[in-house]
């Protein structure tokens, strides 16, 4: 999904960060590095830890102290992810609940960037095992219970109404639409990188307008 791409960077500059915070950071990616690399090379399933461990040159047991599992290394940052947009949603006030996600995947992309080649190899690994394809389902049902008790509360309705739950699918298959696939034209010199997002806000305001009315009528 776009609001979750596993990015593994700290959202402090590295002027506040302590030599032993970035020690730690350029182990942890060069754990990822290796393993992105294994697992394009030889497939996740045929990739071990102590694999990993030699290529990053680090003893299996380091590997642990950062991942605790392969999968934590494509999906590692997902309970933050999930913890930030649940904070952000509970902290919105008057705000819109779509204003609210723009707002918090903006806030996202100016502590983390946009994807760089790091997360583009990461989704080309997750889209190429059905099994990562799988967990990565999983973990996107989570995300679409978290909106739809938001969307409720902004309805008047239950979390578990038709109506919240048709805006939590729609808004989790958007932005899962919005991830840019391997054969994607680079977008044009000077473009907005915020226009898919916005774009597809609007698609999203609109289905919510009408459920609404729906609701009133």
């Amino acid at each position: 999904m776009l609001w979750y791409c596993g990015k593994r960077k700290t959202c402090y500059g590295a002027q506040t960060m302590g030599l032993r915070e970035r020690k730690k950071q350029r182990t942890a990616q060069a754990i990822e590095d290796a393993a992105l690399s294994l697992f394009a090379e030889r497939g996740f399933q045929a990739t071990t830890i102590a694999d990993i461990a030699d290529a990053a040159e680090i003893a299996p047991r380091t590997f642990f102290s950062y991942f605790p599992s392969k999968e934590s290394v494509l999906f590692g940052d997902f309970d933050e992810t999930f913890q930030s947009l649940a904070e952000h949603l509970d902290a919105r006030g008057d705000q819109s609940l779509l204003d609210a996600i723009r707002a918090w995947i903006v806030e996202l992309i100016d502590h983390g960037g946009l994807p760089d080649e790091r997360e583009r190899r990461r989704r080309e690994i997750i889209d190429a095992h059905e099994e990562l394809l799988a967990h990565e389902r999983q973990l996107t049902t989570s995300f679409e219970a978290l909106i739809s008790v938001a969307a409720a509360t902004e309805l008047g309705a239950e979390p578990g109404d038709l109506h919240p739950r048709i805006i939590a699918a729609a808004t989790a298959a958007t932005f899962t639409a919005l991830r840019p696939g391997p054969d994607a034209p680079a977008p044009p010199a000077g473009a907005d990188p915020l226009q898919p997002l916005d774009d597809a806000l609007a698609f999203l305001r609109g289905g919510m307008a009408a459920l609404r009315a729906r609701g009133d009528g």
